[in-house]
């Protein structure tokens, strides 16, 4: 079974909308290093899609899967060595010096844990051309899954989508899975880390300079997703248009909210 490149493909969307909004958004320099993520993501994609004679399909199985995702996760960690934020390029340099065997340790470090206790940037990055591979597939991975997390893979929300509904309901919410891309809806007065349900609990803050954006915290727990309404901005790619209001976070951040997964910003 094969999927004919369509996860690939879906990576060079992204990069063509981060490359566009790169041209017209103050926050180009994040948007240029995530058109460069996705391009590369979606060679790495392209690598396990394809099945070479002699070797067995994905299983989902990262123990068994692992050796061909660290075989071809050298040109990413390159990639973010050269042209990554400070932070992140002294980290992927140092990586690329480690033997093989640490970064297969580190993936499935990653696989295996929440990320509120091991956050991991570069794993993220890496494992997430797989997992879209997977769940093109239809091959669960060997996930642990969580609350508020993806159904399919475990993955955290890291941005949100609001959708037309009926004319009487409004708009829906979709949460977008920072490891598989699939998204799955939320009732939009419900907390997606802690349940809250409270709506006086449930504060959203908005900005004139990103109407279709908003900021969906809870008081109790004190974390936030943020949300683009596609109604007002149909041309959206929610995660890679969440870079374009970086400012918004930054605010959040100061107001004492922690976002429930970092997006490709790292904020």
């Amino acid at each position: 079974m094969t999927v004919n490149g369509a996860v690939s493909v879906a990576f060079e969307r992204r990069a063509e909308r981060a490359q566009f909004l790169a041209g017209k958004a103050a926050a180009g320099d994040p948007l240029r290093f995530a058109a460069g993520l996705y391009k590369v993501q979606g060679r790495l994609a392209a690598t396990l899609e394809v099945l070479h004679p002699g070797r067995r399909q994905l299983t989902g199985r990262l123990a068994e899967d692992l050796t061909r995702l660290v075989e071809a996760s050298g040109e990413l960690l390159r990639f973010a060595a050269e042209s990554g934020p400070v932070g992140l390029a002294s980290m992927a340099r140092a990586r690329s010096r480690e033997p093989e065997s640490f970064l297969g340790s580190r993936l499935v470090t990653f696989w295996s844990a929440d990320r509120a206790t091991v956050p991991d940037y570069l794993s993220r990055a890496l494992l997430r051309p797989y997992v879209e591979v997977l769940a093109r597939l239809g091959i669960a991975p060997d996930r642990p899954l969580q609350r508020g997390h993806c159904p399919f893979c475990g993955g955290a929300p890291w941005i949100a989508a609001r959708r037309s509904a009926t004319e009487d309901d409004g708009t829906s919410r979709f949460l977008g899975c920072a490891l598989c891309g699939r998204e799955w809806p939320l009732a939009r007065i419900r907390c997606p880390s802690c349940s809250e349900e409270d709506p006086e609990r449930l504060p959203s803050f908005s900005s004139d300079t990103h109407a279709a954006v908003r900021i969906e915290a809870c008081e109790t727990c004190r974390r936030y997703v943020k949300s683009i309404d596609l109604t007002l901005e149909g041309g959206a790619i929610p995660e890679v248009d969440d870079l374009v209001s970086l400012g918004m976070d930054l605010w959040a951040a100061n107001e004492g909210f922690e976002r429930l997964e970092p997006g490709l910003a790292g904020i």
